[in-house]
């Protein structure tokens, strides 16, 4: 969690939609993409939600069922112990960390005996507080979403995280909009800066947008890590496929996340870098002559021309040329040097 490196989390969440060989090829896409970690979900559905509580209005729109509960679609994609142990083998396999989310007390237990390096609090859970009491007893470093949530609540779910032991350093606060697909006048990528410069965190950015490129900027503006939501295919049936990424999506993503590390980790001096340092003489130009010269000749403005190469007397010493005096004769074009003039 203290690695200069953006981590980069690959969410299949619920899109392996209950079964063990989908969610085998997320883990193989997200390994091949490069993420860090692939993130399932962990939860029960009768200690989450009631049998009363109604689908969001995206999860209505993209699972085709007549139901309109969320009970029965979240008890369709539960993971049980024995799935969980089949994933986090595949994940070995496939040299990617797993990760998964819990959204209950019991299921933060559970992640935690499973040895977990850190722990992930979706932005539901921020208002939560026997959940993010549990979470700071771990004594594990916390990645926080904010979806939906205003600073107050932030600073909130913050201080019972503290409260019960959690240490600033250790946790990691995201920037997040729980819109599926997020619309892009929404997403207020400030935001995360702002929660970094008043609280004093290290922040990061949880995507729910279609594409890549936001993701990428709030690494450019300081995100230390990502989380975006990945499938296999957008057309199939499920609450999330439809603002997921697909594969090459995904590996693109990474790349560019990778560029802007490498982008951004120069010491901020400017100066020439190692690879342009060549391109200097042939790029820059030096005093030539504009015309033919003689021996005694007083060089004026009309006599000199900035010709490339770069390598002679840098233009810069203009006036310091004109009115010196030429010790032999010159041809139009050529070059001046020092030892020429008096």
């Amino acid at each position: 969690m203290n690695s200069n490196k953006v981590i980069i989390i690959a969410e299949a969440g619920v899109n392996h939609n209950g079964d063990r060989r989908t969610a085998e090829k997320l883990i193989k896409v997200a390994a091949e993409a490069g993420a860090d970690f692939v993130k399932f979900q962990t939860f029960n559905a009768d200690k989450i939600v009631s049998r009363k509580a109604k689908k969001a209005e995206y999860q209505s729109n993209n699972v085709e069922s007549g139901s309109d509960d969320q009970y029965s679609m979240l008890k369709s994609v539960e993971l049980s112990d024995e799935d969980h142990q089949f994933i986090i083998k595949k994940c070995e396999e496939n040299n990617i960390r797993f990760l998964s989310t819990a959204f209950d007390e019991d299921g933060i237990d559970y992640l935690d005996q499973l040895g977990l390096p850190f722990f992930k609090s979706p932005s539901g859970e921020i208002t939560n507080y026997p959940y993010l009491r549990k979470l700071g007893q771990k004594g594990k470093p916390v990645i926080l979403s904010t979806g939906m949530a205003t600073m107050q609540e932030v600073k909130d779910a913050i201080s019972v995280l503290n409260e019960f032991g959690l240490k600033k350093e250790d946790l990691t606060v995201l920037h997040c909009n729980t819109e599926y697909p997020t619309p892009m006048e929404d997403v207020n990528l400030k935001a995360m800066n702002t929660i970094a410069e008043e609280l004093d965190v290290k922040v990061g950015y949880s995507d729910h947008t279609l594409g890549i490129e936001v993701p990428i900027a709030a690494v450019a503006r300081g995100a230390q890590v990502i989380e975006k939501h990945f499938t296999l295919d957008r057309e199939l049936p499920g609450p999330d496929h439809r603002a997921s990424l697909e594969p090459k999506e995904l590996k693109a993503m990474v790349e560019g996340i990778r560029n802007i590390e490498k982008a951004l980790s120069g010491d901020g001096t400017k100066k020439p870098s190692k690879s342009e340092q060549k391109n200097i003489d042939i790029a820059r130009k030096s005093i030539h002559l504009a015309r033919n010269v003689k021996k005694g000749d007083v060089l004026t403005e009309k006599d000199i021309i900035p010709l490339r190469p770069g390598d002679g007397i840098s233009p810069m010493e203009w006036n310091n040329v004109i009115g010196k005096m030429v010790l032999k004769p010159l041809s139009k074009n050529e070059q001046l040097t020092w030892d020429t003039l008096q």
